[in-house]
Formats: structure tokens, sequence, C-alpha cells
């Protein structure tokens, strides 16, 4: 069964490159269950692995981000409840300072009219001064008049006077006057002490107001400033309330986008179990074959007939699966593709195993294919090819191989696991 590399066998190659390229086109071939179907599932449970850890990553962002959503709305509640607090207190400093504005607004009216009070009072007294001034300065001059010139006058009086009745009248009128000075006298000095007593008590009242004015003017000015601290407090806040509404808004935004990933990485990790269940099942099917043909009937290897160009096809598909391994490696790769021959599970020729739907990797990828065309077989393959189809077995029925998984019991030669 050596040697045949002739234009013939380039033909067939052709034309088995074909076969493979029309096998991958109408019937896109699943992952095999040797080191393909292996690195298939590896494959999707590292990325499920992978992409659980970024959803718990992202769950874990999003709890973060919503406890850092409620401490700032817990701020922002904070905030508008002091700023409430404040306002109140700003409403009631308002209302003392207007109150106070008023009192001092009512104290100055007050002010105003005991001024007026004690002007006039005081014009009062300058008249009242001046008045008994005059009458002081009229009954000096008229007591002086009388008393100074006494004889005088009692002479003239006598000489002019009829009788005693008449002189009687004259000493009466002259008493009479005397008494009149004197009790207008004391009329004028009673009226300037009143007059002095209420300029005295006008002027302490106004004392009085103008220090009660000064403490008003003192409460107005506190009041104020509170109101203007106040404000410019609640100004404050409602600048900070603002801030942490801004930066809510971002939080929130934040766990919207969060949230939409978790939910992206939902999805995937749902679909990506499907892979991973289709892998495990596909492979529990594989395992399931292979037992079913341990078990199945088994032809001899004298009663299988190779075709021409099955040993070039056998030698570039063990190139292309353990092409890298040491020779026993090689030669179970050949053994299993010969045990399918053998075995009434799978077709009975090497063809239709090589090529059956689903179940080597190089078919569907098209490396066989290009093996075939360039003859990438080495020597070795050759001869592990001659070895299988001639019986050797060092995998004794095994129909399958793959990488090693945890689990997966079998026959480890190289790389691969012989099942």
């Amino acid at each position: 069964m050596k040697g045949y590399k002739g234009r013939g066998l380039r033909l067939f190659a052709i034309a088995l490159l074909l076969i493979s390229c029309i096998n991958a086109e109408g019937n896109p071939a699943k992952v095999h269950a040797t080191e393909a179907t292996k690195k298939a599932l590896e494959e999707a449970k590292d990325k499920l692995n992978k992409t659980k850890d970024q959803l718990n990553d992202t769950k874990d962002q999003l709890s973060d981000t919503k406890d850092q959503l409620n401490d700032k709305k817990e701020d922002i509640s904070t905030l508008h409840q002091e700023k409430n607090v404040l306002e109140d207190k700003l409403s009631d400093l308002n209302d003392k300072l207007s109150e106070v504005s008023d009192n001092l607004a009512d104290l100055e009216t007050q002010i105003d009219e005991k001024e007026d009070e004690i002007s006039i009072t005081q014009e009062e007294l300058a008249q009242a001064i001046n008045t008994r001034d005059e009458q002081y300065a009229a009954m000096k001059k008229r007591v002086r008049f009388i008393y100074e010139k006494e004889n005088f006058v009692v002479l003239d009086m006598l000489s002019n006077i009829g009788d005693f009745a008449e002189f009687l009248n004259h000493s009466n009128y002259i008493a009479s006057l005397s008494a009149y000075d004197r009790k207008m006298l004391e009329l004028y000095k009673e009226t300037c002490v009143n007059i002095d007593a209420k300029e005295k008590s006008l002027q302490a009242e106004k004392e009085e107001l103008d220090e009660c004015k000064v403490k008003v003017e003192e409460e107005q000015t506190r009041v104020s400033g509170l109101v203007d601290k106040t404000s410019g407090s609640i100004n404050e806040y409602k600048k900070n309330i603002s801030t942490a509404e801004s930066e809510a808004r971002d939080i929130e935004e934040q766990a919207r986008e969060y949230e939409a990933k978790a939910r992206a990485y939902e999805d995937q990790v749902e679909e990506q179990n499907a892979d991973v269940k289709a892998l495990e099942a596909k492979l529990a099917e594989e395992i399931r074959l292979s037992k079913l043909a341990a078990k199945s009937k088994w032809r001899n290897i004298s009663e299988v007939s190779f075709a021409e160009g099955d040993r070039y096809l056998l030698a570039n598909l063990i190139y292309c699966e353990a092409g890298a391994e040491p020779y026993e490696g090689k030669v179970a790769v050949g053994a299993v593709v010969i045990n399918r021959v053998l075995s009434s599970v799978y077709p009975d020729t090497v063809v239709g195993v090589i090529y059956q739907s689903g179940q080597f990797s190089p078919v569907a990828s098209g490396r066989l294919a290009l093996a075939l065309a360039n003859g990438s077989a080495t020597e070795a393959c050759y001869q592990a090819a001659d070895a299988a189809m001639g019986g050797a077995t060092n995998v004794g029925n095994c129909v399958y191989f793959r990488t090693p998984i945890p689990g997966l019991k079998g026959i480890n030669i190289g790389g691969h696991v012989f099942y």
C-alpha cells in the first residue's frame, strides 16, 4: 500500500479537497470530540466564567453605585431639611426685623414729638420768665416809688384830700396794689418752677427715648446681620443642593449603565450556558457512542478493503491531528480512524469516517484539504498510517481522542486522551 503518489493520487487528493469543501459549505461541522471539542468546551466554559465574573463585578459596581446614590439622596434630603430650617429662621428674623424697624420708627416719632414739646415748653418758659421779669421790674418801680417817696406822696395826698374817708381810700388802694404785686410775683415764681420742672421731665423722657433708640438701632443692626448671614447660608445650601442633585443625576445615569451592562452580561451568561450545555450534551453523546462502539459488532482488519488514496488521506489527517505528537500519538490517531472503520456504528470506509459530518475538526477548518493539496504529511505520518491500516493499535478499541479534561478517563498518549 506504499508508493501511491502518482498523478492518480494527486487527482484523488483534489477530489477529496472538493468533497471536503462541499461538505464544509453544505454541512457546517460541529466541534469534533477530539481536541476541537475539548477546546471549544473549555473555551465556552472559560468564556462563561469570565462573563459571570464580569457580571458579578458589574453587579458589585451597580450595588456600590446604588449605595452612593442612596447616600447622595440622603445628603440632598438633609440639605433640604437644613435649608427649610434656615428659611423658617429667616422668616422669623425678617418678622423680627420688621417689628424692630416699626419700633424704631415709632420711637423716632415719639422723640420728634418730645423734642417739639420741649421746644414749646422752652418757649413758654422763656415767655414766662420775660413776663415775670417785666412784672417784677414794674412792681419794684411802684414799690420804690411808693416807699422811697413815702413822705412826698403822703403829704401830697394829705394836702389834696378833702376828708379822712378819702385818705383811707387812698391808703387801701396802695395796700391793695402792693398785695397784688406780691401775689403776681409768687404766681410767676410758681409758673417758672412748674415750667422748669416740666422741661426737666421732658428732657429726661427724651434722654430715655434716645437710649431706647440706641438699643433698638443696635438690635436692628444685629437682626439685619443675622438676616444677611442666614440669607448667605441659604444661598450656600442652595448651591450645595444643586451640586448634589447634579452628582445624583450622574450617579443615576451610571447606575442605569451598570444595569444595562448587567442585563447584557446576564443574556450572555444565558446564551453561554446554553452553549456549554450543548457541548456537554455533545460530549456525553460522543461518550455514549464510544461505549456503544465498544459493544458493537466489529470486523476484522482482514475484512477491510482499502481504496486508492486511503493511505494518503489518513497520513495527512494524522499530520493535522498529531503532527507535533510523538510517533505513538500518531499511531493512536490512525488507530482511532481504523477502529471506526471496523465498528458497525460508523461508516465502513476511511473516507466515510474522516468526512463524517462534525467529527474531525481539520475537515471543517479546511486544514486537511490544504494538507492534501500540499502533501504535508511527513514520513512518520505515513508510517503511522501504514501501521494503523495494518491493524496495529496502541489504544485498544478507542474511537475518540481529545486533549485531557477533568473527569474524562482513557488512555493518555502525548497530549491526547483516547477513549
